[in-house]
């Protein structure tokens, strides 16, 4: 059969052996270009591929850090607004307590003033009278002590009381 196919070939202008040949020689470079050349390419390109994954993976793992760092963040930055409003609370509390005791104070301070002034006042008032009692008693003293030097008719005991009376109002 082989010789029926040679002919054939042959008749036909088809060359068998050169075929085989280049056939037999395309299988040989096949086989050097996988040994030498398709492992080395595919493993570059394994570790491509596994370079490409171990990005992505190691991208997304970043991803993932970074929206629990800003999510963690956006508590921190909720907790210090509630403690930047107690504080401001606090401080508004804190100046109306003061505000208070200041006028509770001052309230405290104009009463104490004001008592001390009606004691003052009360004081002066009972020096006064008693001075007032001491000039009477001693203008009374004194009248008598005139009418008793003197008997006074009528006329002289009403000047006599006219006199007192214009020298205390003189005296007040």
């Amino acid at each position: 059969m082989l010789k029926v196919d040679l002919a054939l070939g042959a008749a036909a202008g088809l060359n068998t052996g050169d075929i085989v040949f280049q056939l037999v020689m395309f299988l040989i470079l096949l086989a050097l270009l996988s040994k030498y050349a398709f492992g080395p390419v595919l493993g570059m390109m394994k570790k491509r591929e596994d370079h490409i994954a171990n990005e992505i993976s190691s991208s997304e793992e970043r991803n993932k850090q970074a929206q629990k760092l800003i999510e963690e963040q956006t508590e921190l930055l909720k907790e210090a607004r509630k403690e930047a409003q107690a504080l401001v609370e606090n401080a508004k509390k804190l100046g109306e307590q003061q505000k208070e005791e200041i006028i509770q104070a001052a309230r405290s301070e104009a009463n104490r003033l004001k008592d001390g002034a009606l004691k003052e006042i009360e004081t002066q008032k009972d020096q006064a009278v008693a001075a007032l009692r001491e000039q009477v008693a001693s203008l009374s003293v004194l009248i008598a002590s005139k009418v008793i030097e003197k008997e006074l008719n009528e006329q002289e005991q009403e000047k006599l009381i006219n006199d007192y009376i214009n020298e205390v109002g003189e005296g007040r």
